[in-house]
């Protein structure tokens, strides 16, 4: 399928703070670019975003950009990051694309019944769960938030409600049209963790942030589609780098069952040009940030390296997988099994090329929402990471040839 037109449409971030750093000022921005979604029945343009957690920060771009060199011995703590204002948490935003606009229509942080703001700070690690250390903008040591959130995907409700999806859980949430959480569905083994241990307990072999990225629903809004961002941990980390395979998963979108797992192939790492030009890329820097359910009964994938993003369509009545594979015990795991060469031992997904940022180098890098405006436009939002190494949020409108 051709694309028409690329266009990237007007939109200026909300500013949060600026920080005062030796090197430089962090100035915090926020940020809307996990997840789009449209609901049934909105007016033309009509758009939900999501963002992430909240600013974050890697070690040694905090002492790169900012010269926070106290913070240097903290380099040496495996995945730790800098969470420098945590004021801002997991946010929705209402928007409408008016024109080669977008315009903002308002904030809705997440909270809990109580009334609290929800965190994004990850949940404390376990035997069985990956979870990263964090630091305030001093070094010190921030406790862990068993009801912390990590949000990515987005899935907005006829009836108003939302379904996330979120990375730390990995977990499901449901929240009402004020954003306050109604519903958490978790893996069957994160016992102590509040919420409903309602998904299979593999879901926690996640890699470290790279749990549920990507929903969609389908029309009659039974169902639910998930992805994870990559491929599992299971057994191992080694399992995890090699594997060439994601996770889809057809769930009961009242009760969070599993009814069908599929297996999505990912590109090889030499298919992202503009990846590979920028320097070190392989296996496990390709990730799937979006899905898109068409009346078909088809999905967009949004699949992505950082600077190149590809959209694919995938036909889902074929290539279920054995249920075996959704059972922890299972060996060899479907992540072993997807490092051989090909073909793969399993059945996997089709899947058509419809967009590649490749043939566009005008679209930024780090693309993660996508939605359907109409039958024929896509749009793509990047992830500006509230700003914290000076990015901002791009809007794409991708104009296809022919109706999706």
């Amino acid at each position: 399928m051709k694309v028409q037109s690329v266009q990237r449409l007007n939109w200026r971030d909300p500013e949060i703070c600026s920080l005062a750093f030796p090197a430089g000022t962090m100035k915090l921005r926020y940020g809307f670019g996990s997840g789009l979604a449209r609901r049934p029945g909105d007016p033309t343009g009509h758009v939900w975003a999501i963002g992430d957690r909240g600013p974050n920060i890697k070690v040694r771009d905090a002492v790169r950009l900012y010269g926070l060199d106290h913070l240097l011995p903290l380099g040496k703590v495996e995945g730790a990051k800098i969470m420098p204002w945590l004021d801002v948490g997991p946010t929705l935003a209402e928007l409408r694309v008016a024109g080669d606009d977008i315009e903002l229509l308002r904030i809705m942080p997440l909270r809990h019944p109580e009334g609290q703001a929800v965190t994004g700070l990850p949940h404390p690690g376990g035997d069985h769960l990956q979870s990263e250390p964090v630091f305030d903008i001093d070094g010190k040591p921030i406790a862990a938030d068993l009801f912390g959130l990590d949000t990515e995907g987005l899935v907005a409700l006829s009836d108003g409600d939302f379904w996330i999806g979120d990375e730390f859980g990995p977990s499901l949430v449901r929240v009402d049209a004020t954003g306050m959480v109604t519903v958490r569905l978790l893996p069957q083994e994160r016992a102590g963790v509040a919420g409903q241990q309602a998904l299979p307990a593999i879901a926690a072999r996640r890699q470290l942030n790279r749990g549920f990225e990507a929903l969609a629903i389908s029309g009659d809004e039974r169902f639910l589609y998930l992805a994870f961002q990559s491929p599992l941990a299971h057994p191992d980390q080694a399992a995890h780098r090699a594997a060439r395979h994601v996770r889809i998963w057809r769930l009961d979108a009242k009760t969070g069952a599993v009814l069908a797992q599929h297996a999505y192939p990912l590109d090889r790492p030499e298919s992202f040009a503009r990846d590979m030009a920028a320097g070190d890329f392989g296996p496990s820097d390709i990730k799937v940030s979006e899905l898109l359910w068409l009346p078909s009964d088809d999905l967009l994938v949004l699949e992505r390296g950082s600077k190149t993003t590809k959209i694919y369509r995938c036909v889902m009545a074929a290539s279920l997988l054995d249920r075996s594979h959704l059972e922890l015990e299972a060996r060899p795991t479907l992540e072993e099994l997807s490092m051989a060469d090909e073909p793969a031992a399993f059945p996997v997904l089709g899947k058509e090329l419809l967009f590649t940022s490749d043939e566009h180098p005008e679209v930024a890098a780090d693309v993660e929402g996508m939605a359907l405006l109409s039958a024929s436009e896509l749009l793509l939002v990047t992830d500006n990471d509230f700003g914290v190494q000076g990015q901002e949020t791009t809007f794409w409108r991708i104009t296809l040839a022919a109706p999706t």
